[in-house]
C-alpha cells in the first residue's frame, strides 16, 4: 500500500514484497553530524533482538549534559524487510513533530549500525505498571485515551499505520503525559517461533483484519486502542485465549462480554470500536479520528487545551533524579553499558540505508546562541542490580543518626569523590518499599530529601541520598543570634508548601519532627530546607491497595478513610504548630525539659492547653497567636489545613512583621524537651507495628493511647 508522507511516496511492505525506501538527508548546511563519540554510555535500559537500548549523555554542544535514549541496531542481524523497516522508523520519526509521539533528536550510522537518539523519558514503559498501581477511574482512563487519539492522529494523517498498539509502546513523561514510541520496529517478529514475545508483544491487541492478513488501513489502530481502553477500565482483556492460537480464534469470532459497570458512553464507544468490519469501525470514516473525539463518552473533553498540554495528568509518575531509571528492568539496569562493534554486514546493506542522519532542526538553531550551556555534576548513576552491593560502590563513614529501625551514616561515592548520606534500614523490622517509593515519587520537589540510590542485599536496604550539611532546623535557629518573627513565618512558609503538596497528592508525612527537618547547605536560607525520613509515611491508597488519583478520591473514596486522611494530615499540622510555637516563644507548648515524664507531657497535650503569654508572646503579634492556636487545635478535624496555612495573614503579610529579636530558652533544654515531646507521644502507641488509631484527641483525653504525628 502507497501512502503519502510529506509529498514522497513511501511504500510499507508486506510479507515478500520488499522495496527500499529512500530517505533524504536532512542534515542542515553547516551543521555537525552526529556520531557514536557525542554520547557517554550510563546505562542499558533494555535489549531486543535487533540491538539494545541506552541511556546516554551527550558530551558535545549545543545541547551537552542532556539525557537521551539511544537505540542502537546492529545492521548484520536485521534482515532486508527489517532494515527498511528500521529506515522507515527513523523517516516517521523525523517527520513527526507532536507532543504526545516520542521525537527523535539525532539518527547516524557506522558501518555496522545504526543509531536513533531518543527522548529519554524517565517513566518506562510505566502505562503497563500504571494498571498495577494505580486507581483509575473513567475520567483519568478518558484523559489517557484523548492524547492517544491524538497521537494517533497525527501519525494517520502521516499515513502511518501503527498495527499493534500496544501498552509497551506507550511511554509516560515525568509529568505524567502520554508518548508513543517505536514506530517500524515492532511490525513483526524476526522469527515467530522464539523471538516473537520478547521483542513484539502479543497478539491481544490486534484487530481482527490484521490477525486474519486481509490486508488493513488505519482503522486496525482503532481495534487497538478500543483493547487499550476495555484493559484499563476493567484490569482485563477483551478477547484472552489460553495461547496465541486461541486468543486469534476469539478476536475473530468471539462475542465481546461488556461489564456493565461501565458508564453507558463507554460502553457506546467500546461497542463502536469493537466492529469486526474495519469499514463500520468508528474512526474508519472519512472524518477518521474526529468521529471518536464527538462521541459522548469525550463529551467533557477540551481538546485544545488537551493539545497544549493545559490538562493535568491524573497520575505523576514515581521519578527522582534526571537519570534516575527505576522503571527500567533491573535486568537490563544493572549490565554495564557497552556499546560492541556492530559486525560489518553485506556491502549493499549500507547502500539500503543511505540518507539516515538526522540532526533535530531546534538543535540546529541553538547551535547559533552564544549562551553556553553549563556542565551539571556528574550525578551518581543508579544501581538497582540484585548482585552489586552498596560497598562496591560507597564507602561507609561515621554514624549521622538513628531512627526506630534504621541507622543514618554519611557515604562516599567510590568513583566521584562525593559525599552523601545513607539510611541502612532493617528489612526484618519494616517494609522499606513505601517510603522509596514515596521518595521517588515526590523526591523531585526542591524541599523534600532527594533519593540517589537505592541497594538491597536481602537483610538491609540503603537509601543514599543527598547530605544535609546545614543540620537541623532548631539548631540552626537556636544557635543564631538574631531571630525574629518575620524569619519564622519565612521558615514555616517553606514547610507548609512542602507539606501541602505532600497533601494534595494523597501523602501524609506522619513524623514532622523538628529533627526531621534540616538544611541542606549552611546558607540558612529557608529554600535549602528539606523535609527528610519518610519511614512513617503513608500514600492513600484504595481498599485492594492500588494508589489513587485525584479523581479517584474525590468520587469514590469512603467517608471513614477521608477522615483518617485527614486525621492523619491534622498530625502533621500539629507538628508544625509545635515547631512554630516553638520559633516563637522560645520554648516547647507541652515540655518544659527532658525530665518531663511521658504521663505529664501527654496530659497537657490531652487538655490542649498551652499558654500564649508572657515572655516573648507579649512582643509577638496577634496573628501569630491567632495561627499557633488553630494549628495546635486539641481535634485534628478542626484544625486549619495546610493550604489554610498558607493563606493566613501571618504567612501572607510577612513583610508587616516584627523584624525585633526573639529570646530563647537554653538550647541543650528546648532540644531536650522537644525530644522528650515526641519520645512520649512515641511510649503511647500500643505497639511498633504502627496500627492506626481512629479516635480524635478528644475522646483520648482521659487515655494515655494519644495520637502520635509518628503513627
Amino acid at each position: 500500500m502507497d501512502c503519502p508522507l510529506d509529498g514522497k511516496s513511501h511504500t510499507y511492505c508486506e510479507d515478500d514484497v520488499i522495496k527500499e525506501i529512500n530517505i533524504t538527508n536532512v542534515v542542515k548546511e553547516g551543521a555537525e553530524k552526529a556520531d557514536p563519540s557525542q554520547f557517554e554510555l550510563l546505562k542499558v535500559l533494555g535489549q531486543g533482538s535487533f540491538g539494545k537500548v541506552f541511556l546516554v549523555r551527550k558530551v558535545t554542544p549545543p545541547d551537552t549534559n542532556q539525557l537521551y535514549a539511544m537505540k542502537v541496531l546492529r545492521k548484520a542481524t536485521l534482515k532486508v524487510r527489517d532494515r527498511v523497516r528500521t529506515k522507515m522508523e527513523r523517516d516517521i520519526l523525523a517527520d513527526v513533530n507532536h507532543p504526545f509521539v516520542v521525537k527523535l533528536h539525532y539518527a547516524f550510522q557506522t558501518e555496522g549500525k545504526l543509531y536513533l537518539i531518543l527522548d529519554f523519558l524517565r517513566g518506562g514503559d510505566l502505562f503497563t505498571r500504571l494498571s498495577k498501581e494505580v486507581m483509575f477511574t473513567e475520567e483519568d482512563v478518558k484523559f489517557y485515551l484523548a492524547e492517544l487519539a491524538l497521537g494517533l492522529d497525527h501519525l494517520h494523517g502521516l499515513g502511518i499505520i501503527y498495527r499493534d498498539l500496544k501498552p509497551e509502546n506507550i511511554l509516560l513523561d515525568e509529568e505524567g503525559h502520554i508518548k508513543l514510541t517505536d514506530f517500524g520496529l515492532c511490525k513483526e517478529a524476526i522469527d515467530h517461533e522464539k523471538k516473537a514475545y520478547s521483542f513484539c508483544g502479543t497478539v491481544e491487541y490486534m484487530a481482527p483484519e490484521v490477525v486474519n492478513r486481509q490486508g488493513h488501513i488505519h482503522s486496525a489502530d482503532w481495534w487497538s486502542f478500543g483493547v487499550l481502553m476495555f484493559e484499563m477500565l476493567t484490569g482485563s482483556l477483551p478477547f484472552q485465549g489460553k495461547d496465541r492460537k486461541e486468543t486469534m480464534n476469539l478476536i475473530l469470532k468471539a462475542r465481546l462480554g461488556m461489564p456493565q459497570f461501565l458508564s453507558a458512553e463507554a460502553q457506546s464507544l467500546l461497542r463502536a470500536l469493537f466492529k469486526r468490519n474495519p469499514t463500520n469501525r468508528l474512526g474508519s470514516g472519512p472524518d477518521g479520528a474526529e468521529e471518536i473525539k464527538r462521541h459522548a463518552f469525550f463529551s467533557t473533553i477540551d481538546w485544545n487545551k488537551l493539545f497544549r498540554r493545559e490538562i493535568k495528568p491524573p497520575f505523576k509518575p514515581a521519578v527522582a533524579r534526571p537519570d534516575d531509571t527505576f522503571y527500567f528492568d533491573s535486568e537490563f539496569t544493572s549490565r554495564t553499558p557497552k556499546d560492541s562493534p556492530g559486525v560489518p554486514p553485506s556491502a549493499g546493506a549500507h547502500q539500503l540505508f543511505r540518507g539516515f542522519s538526522f540532526v533535530a532542526s531546534a538543535m540546529l538553531e541553538e547551535d547559533g546562541r552564544e549562551e553556553q550551556v553549563q556542565p551539571t555534576p556528574h550525578p551518581v548513576v543508579q544501581l538497582h542490580g540484585k548482585n552489586i552491593l552498596f560497598s562496591d560502590g560507597y564507602v561507609l563513614k561515621e554514624d549521622i543518626g538513628m531512627g526506630s529501625f534504621s541507622v543514618c551514616k554519611r557515604c562516599v561515592h567510590k568513583a566521584t569523590n562525593t559525599e552523601y548520606a545513607v539510611k541502612v534500614i532493617d528489612k526484618t523490622m519494616t517494609d522499606p518499599s513505601e517510603e522509596i517509593e514515596i521518595l521517588l515519587r515526590y523526591g523531585q520537589h526542591p524541599n523534600i530529601i532527594t533519593l540517589k540510590d537505592v541497594y538491597d542485599n536481602g537483610k538491609e536496604v540503603y537509601l543514599v541520598t543527598e547530605l544535609m550539611r546545614g543540620g537541623e532546623l532548631l539548631d540552626r535557629i537556636l544557635k543564631q543570634k538574631f531571630f525574629s518573627e518575620r524569619e519564622a513565618s519565612a521558615v514555616l512558609y517553606t514547610i507548609t508548601k512542602t507539606v501541602e503538596y505532600l497533601h494534595s497528592q494523597g501523602v501524609v508525612h506522619r513524623d514532622l519532627k523538628p529533627s526531621n527537618i534540616l538544611y541542606v547547605d549552611e546558607s540558612g536560607n529557608p529554600e535549602s530546607l528539606r523535609i527528610c525520613d519518610f519511614g512513617f509515611a503513608k500514600q492513600l491508597r484504595a481498599d485492594n491497595g492500588l494508589l489513587m488519583t485525584p479523581c479517584y478520591t474525590a468520587n469514590f473514596v469512603a467517608p471513614e478513610v477521608l477522615k483518617r486522611q485527614g486525621y492523619d494530615e491534622g498530625c502533621d499540622i500539629w507538628s508544625l504548630g509545635v515547631l512554630l510555637y516553638t520559633m516563637l516563644a522560645g520554648f516547647t507548648p507541652f515540655a518544659n525539659g527532658p525530665e518531663d515524664t511521658p504521663e505529664e507531657i501527654l496530659s497537657r497535650i490531652g487538655s490542649g492547653h498551652f499558654t500564649l503569654t508572657g515572655g516573648n508572646w507579649d512582643a509577638v503579634s496577634d496573628a501569630a497567636k491567632d495561627l499557633v492556636s488553630k494549628m495546635l487545635h486539641v481535634d485534628p478535624h478542626r484544625r486549619l489545613t495546610a493550604m489554610q496555612v498558607l493563606k493566613h495573614p501571618w504567612i501572607v503579610q510577612r513583610d508587616k512583621l516584627p523584624n525585633s529579636q526573639l529570646q530563647h530558652q537554653d538550647a541543650k533544654l528546648v532540644k531536650g524537651a522537644m525530644a522528650a515531646t515526641y519520645s512520649a507521644l512515641k511510649s503511647s502507641q500500643p505497639t511498633p507495628e504502627l496500627k492506626p488509631i481512629e479516635s480524635s484527641f478528644l475522646a483520648q483525653r482521659r487515655v494515655k493511647k494519644l495520637p502520635s504525628t509518628s503513627l
